[in-house]
């Protein structure tokens, strides 16, 4: 008897059952996320929450919301369940809706490891946080599973899909990702941000060393000890601008500072102190906030 067919057939069944039958469907998360209510004695708070703000698609609300967004939190892991959390950024709508039930979005040339690539090669498993600190201060979780798609390929299958406007920066290819679970992070522990002043246009696509942090966390003093397989050889990229001979690398590499315009209610001076005069301006600001509850302002954002 081959048991694996059966428990196939039995899973497909039973599948089919709780599709059918809307009171057989299983309770939304893990089996580990359910104990732990169990233990703590939040199952029908969980229930709750699974029941009143968590959806297998995205709706109208929640797809406004990502074409909103410039940024987003990536969790992969690979086959062996070793995790990875990265960051993406863009402008507003580079995170693209296709419909409600799928997202897509570009990953360019970075450091050339692709460590969120390699895992969702291997795994197809991903989570997406988003967090609006600047308006809403409200976050979206969208878990589903994801696939590696050609640039060529997802032009062809997406119609109208956007040109990054930003120069230097291109889509090596595209990630596809299925929505599985969507549902809202609490507003109350989120900061609230200010954007900071439009400075000098970021350098998309360099490999200058300085202009992308340098060392700043120390780390390739510690590493020269280590034996490191020698890189096999890429093409040789296009010859850069001239610039300034560069200066002596002395240590980590601090991001160099972006004037402050006048008038835009930041403090002209590096004294520590107003600055702290300043957040705490802002910190009472928003604690004085009135005219509706916690309850009023951080519930039905998704409808």
């Amino acid at each position: 008897m081959n048991h694996d067919v059966d428990a196939e057939e039995a899973a497909d069944a039973t599948m089919l059952l709780r599709t059918a039958h809307p009171a057989l469907r299983r309770r939304p998360g893990s089996d580990g996320e359910h104990e732990v209510q169990r233990r703590l004695g939040t199952t029908a708070r969980a229930d709750r929450f699974y029941e009143d703000q968590m959806l297998d698609h995205l709706n109208e609300r929640m797809r406004e919301f990502v074409g909103q967004q410039e940024m987003f939190f990536l969790a992969t892991a690979d086959r062996h369940g070793e995790c990875d959390n990265s960051f993406r950024a863009g402008p507003p709508g580079f995170l693209h809706v296709v419909d409600e039930r799928t997202l897509v979005y570009p990953e360019y040339r970075g450091n050339g490891v692709h460590a969120s690539l390699g895992n969702i090669e291997e795994n197809p498993h991903v989570g997406l946080l988003l967090v609006d600190f600047f308006r809403s201060r409200v976050g979206l979780h969208v878990n589903g599973r994801a696939e590696v798609v050609e640039d060529a390929e997802m032009r062809r299958s997406v119609p109208g899909l956007p040109v990054d406007p930003v120069p230097g920066r291109r889509a090596l290819v595209w990630v596809r990702v299925t929505v599985e679970e969507a549902y809202i992070h609490c507003a109350k522990h989120i900061p609230h941000l200010q954007k900071a002043p439009r400075g000098t246009p970021r350098d998309w696509g360099t490999d200058d060393q300085r202009r992308k942090g340098g060392d700043f966390f120390g780390v390739t003093q510690g590493a020269r000890g280590r034996t490191v397989p020698a890189p096999a050889a890429e093409p040789a990229p296009a010859s850069p601008a001239p610039e300034a001979e560069a200066e002596p690398d002395t240590g980590p590499a601090a991001a160099p500072a972006e004037p402050v315009p006048a008038g835009a209610g930041l403090p002209d001076t590096d004294d520590p102190a107003a600055w702290q005069a300043l957040a705490e301006r802002i910190l009472a600001r928003a604690l004085n906030r009135g005219g509706e509850s916690e309850q009023e302002r951080y519930t039905g954002w998704f409808g």
